[in-house]
């Protein structure tokens, strides 16, 4: 089975950007997708319903705003929405299938770069979401896909020494990190692939992406129960329809 996970930074936008072919491409069996910034009603799901995939979202109150999504070629045993928790489902968090035994999960962890109130909401986030799988009841079948907005070490991002202040790259983020792959989870990119300049995310800004002055803020992470089904991971940043590119795993 090959899992996609992707920011695409706004459905609508991907797909002028030939997104439709990029999955023709990649033959995924499942794509997580994260910042869809639209409702259901405004998603053209018939263009991906016409390469197989069952569609399913969980957009954001807010119109424009956040959401998740996941697009299956195989039919869900079941699918759930939300953890729990009134403002990260209003702002459409976090989603999860089940699929052929393995609760695949789309979930886009708050940015903190807007400055204090929201780099604590992410903080209430990293609890709140721990605690969820944590206690979940499928946790050693999970594959959690998204974008973590967190770069857990620095060979994970271009300049650590200059971020080392910044969202996404401090101390309290990169611990709950460390937390995170030792209490159940494994970073499938890193268990194949342990090179630097390894990114998933660029800024608009100055160049980043042509000169790959990145951040590595995408992840998949695997139940460490399920280590060996995983066959390979990888980094799709060949192919550009946001600020970040797509990532994903094969397993057996």
């Amino acid at each position: 089975m090959k899992i996609i996970s992707y920011n695409v930074n706004g459905i609508r936008s991907a797909l002028s950007k030939a997104f439709v072919d990029f999955l023709k491409a990649e033959q995924a069996d499942v794509v997580c997708l994260q910042e869809l910034k639209a409702q259901a009603s405004d998603i053209p799901s018939v263009l991906f319903e016409n390469l197989g995939y069952h569609c399913y979202y969980y957009p954001a109150q807010k119109k424009g705003y956040s959401g998740v999504g996941i697009l299956t070629k195989i039919k869900p045993e079941a699918v759930n929405y939300g953890m729990g928790h009134d403002l990260f489902d209003a702002e459409g968090r976090v989603m999860g299938a089940m699929i052929n035994g393995k609760l695949v999960v789309s979930a886009y962890f708050p940015s903190g770069t807007t400055g204090d109130i929201r780099q604590q909401v992410k903080y209430e986030f990293l609890d709140q979401f721990y605690d969820w799988v944590q206690k979940h009841p499928h946790k050693a079948a999970m594959v959690i896909c998204g974008d973590y907005n967190i770069c857990h070490n620095p060979i994970d991002i271009h300049d650590p020494i200059a971020n080392k202040n910044n969202s996404g790259f401090l101390p309290e983020e990169r611990a709950w990190m460390d937390k995170w792959f030792t209490t159940g989870m494994m970073d499938a990119f890193r268990t194949i692939n342990q090179e630097a300049d390894q990114y998933t995310w660029w800024s608009f800004r100055t160049n980043a992406r042509a000169r790959n002055k990145g951040w590595r803020i995408d992840y998949i992470s695997v139940a460490e129960h399920m280590a060996e089904q995983i066959a390979d991971a990888g980094i799709l940043s060949n192919y550009v329809h946001s600020d970040h590119c797509g990532i994903y795993v094969k397993m057996q």
